[in-house]
């Protein structure tokens, strides 16, 4: 059986040329790829330890929130905290309609999870947004002041 020569000569022009487009296709792709899932995993706000949340705090101008149920809310919150559920519908709206856009909040909830969910959903939507790594049980663990009071 004959073959094309061309074909199995890759030592021709139009066959250099053709592994050349290929293998710039190729890296344009795996580039287009790997930006997108590196953009995707990009974190819109900061994470803080309990001594970093503290200093926030000290600041009057931060906000802080808690983005727990009101359930949990009621069995200890940090002084001065602002409740609003972050699994409520109109969290956002909430938090636009109780916090100034350029006021920083400081976020937490039980574990650092939600509150990091509800970080990244402000941050979204133009607020500035430290989160509390490990939420109240690591502020608790720190041995730091929680209070039932309203």
């Amino acid at each position: 059986m004959r073959t094309n020569k061309a074909i199995r000569d890759f030592s021709t022009p139009s066959a250099k040329r053709l592994g050349y487009f290929i293998r710039r296709a190729a890296t344009t792709l795996l580039l287009c790829v790997l930006m997108t899932l590196t953009a995707c995993g990009q974190q819109h706000f900061e994470d803080t330890d309990v001594p970093g949340f503290a200093a926030l705090m000290a600041d009057t101008s931060v906000v802080v929130l808690d983005v727990r149920t009101a359930a949990e809310y009621a069995e200890g919150h940090i002084q001065g905290a602002v409740l609003i559920d972050q699994e409520q519908r109109d969290f956002v709206e909430k938090v636009k309609a109780a916090v100034p856009a350029d006021r920083k909040i400081a976020l937490y909830c039980r574990s650092g999870r939600r509150s990091a969910n509800a970080a990244k959903r402000l941050a979204e939507a133009g607020y500035k947004c430290v989160n509390l790594k490990g939420g109240i049980i690591a502020w608790r663990e720190a041995r730091m002041p929680v209070t039932n009071e309203p």
